[in-house]
C-alpha cells in the first residue's frame, strides 16, 4: 500500500481516479478546495488551495506519488480567463513540483490534455503545454520521474457544465434541444472517465511510463452529428438539433494533433463502456439532478 496524494480528486476525473486508486488498495490523499462528494472509505481528505505553496508543502510528505488533476479545465472558459489560466494551470502545477522535487517520489502524474499537442485549444491548451515542458525541465534537473497524460474527449455520471457532453445532454433535456456550435462533421474519441481512471492507475503500476507522454482517448470515432442523432434516439426522438456554419471558437474538427516533436503513445483498454450505454447512464443521472431541482 503506497500513500497517493491526488490534487484535484473532488473534481470530475479526479474523483473517479481517487476511486480506482482505492479500489487496488492504496492510500488515497484527496488535497482540494472542496471536500468530495464521493468520499469514501479508505480516503481522506484534506482542504488545500494548491495556489498556497505552504499547504502543498504539508500535503506531499510522505507521499510515494502524486496526481494532480487541479487547475481551470474548461476550454471555453480559458479563452476569456488567459490570467486565471497560466497562473491555475501553470504556477499551481510549479507550486506542486516545487513541494515534490525534494522527494523520493515514485513518480508525479499530471493530468493534461490532447489540446497540449494542438495549435487550438486556446490559453488551455497553451497552459497545458507549458506545464508540460515544466515538468520535463524538473525531470531533468530533480532527477524527478514523470508521467503526462494527455486525456481526450471524456465523459461521465460525475460531469459538470464544464464538461461537453454534460452540457449536450443537459440541454436535450431540459430545453429539448441541443445547438451545436459547428457543422456536425467534426470528430471525437469519447471515453468514459471510469475507463480512463483504470487506465491512470495502471500507469504506476509498471516501470514502463516512467518519463513518458500518454495519450488516453477512447477507441470509437464518432462525428457530433451522429453522436447526437444517437442522443435523440435515446430520447425517444423528441430532441430538434441544430447545427452552426460558424467556427467553434478554440475547438479542433477531425483531430487535436499539431505538428510538434513530442510524441506519446496511446493507451487503451481491450474492454470498456461502450458509448451508447454510458450516455444512458449520463442521462439518467441529468434527469435525476433536474428533478431534484425541481422539488426543492
Amino acid at each position: 500500500m503506497r500513500k497517493i496524494v491526488v490534487f484535484g480528486g473532488s473534481g470530475f476525473l479526479g474523483s473517479y481516479v481517487s476511486d480506482e486508486l482505492t479500489h487496488r488498495g492504496h492510500d488515497v490523499l484527496i488535497a482540494d478546495i472542496k471536500e468530495s462528494p464521493y468520499l469514501t472509505e479508505g480516503q481522506e481528505f484534506v482542504q488545500c488551495d494548491f495556489m498556497d505553496p505552504e499547504a502543498v508543502n504539508k500535503v506531499v510528505k510522505e507521499a510515494a506519488i502524486v496526481y494532480n488533476f487541479a487547475g481551470l479545465a474548461s476550454l471555453d472558459e480559458s479563452i476569456n480567463l488567459p490570467r486565471e489560466t497560466m497562473e491555475q494551470n501553470v504556477i499551481g502545477n510549479i507550486n506542486v513540483l516545487e513541494a515534490c522535487k525534494s522527494l523520493e517520489l515514485e513518480r508525479y502524474v499530471y493530468a493534461s490534455s490532447a489540446y497540449a499537442f494542438s495549435n487550438k485549444g486556446s490559453f488551455y491548451g497553451i497552459s497545458k503545454l507549458a506545464s508540460e515542458k515544466v515538468i520535463e525541465e524538473y525531470a531533468a534537473r530533480f532527477a524527478l520521474p514523470y508521467t503526462i497524460i494527455r486525456y481526450g474527449s471524456l465523459y461521465g455520471e460525475r460531469a459538470d457544465s464544464n464538461n461537453g457532453m454534460y452540457r449536450l445532454l443537459y440541454s436535450a433535456l431540459e430545453n429539448k434541444k441541443i445547438a451545436l456550435h459547428s457543422d456536425g462533421e467534426d470528430i471525437r474519441e469519447y471515453i468514459h472517465a471510469h475507463d480512463a481512471a483504470r487506465l491512470s492507475a495502471d500507469i504506476i503500476e509498471s516501470e514502463e511510463y516512467i518519463n513518458q507522454h500518454m495519450v488516453l482517448s477512447g477507441v470509437e470515432r464518432m462525428r457530433h452529428k451522429d453522436l447526437l442523432q444517437m442522443i435523440r434516439e435515446i430520447l425517444n426522438n423528441e430532441v430538434e438539433i441544430s447545427f452552426s456554419e460558424e467556427p467553434w471558437e478554440g475547438h479542433y474538427q477531425v483531430t487535436p494533433y499539431s505538428y510538434h516533436p513530442t510524441l506519446a503513445r496511446k493507451l487503451v483498454l481491450n474492454s470498456f463502456i461502450e458509448l451508447g450505454q454510458g450516455l444512458v447512464s449520463c442521462i439518467k443521472k441529468i434527469h435525476e439532478e433536474l428533478e431534484a431541482s425541481k422539488s426543492e
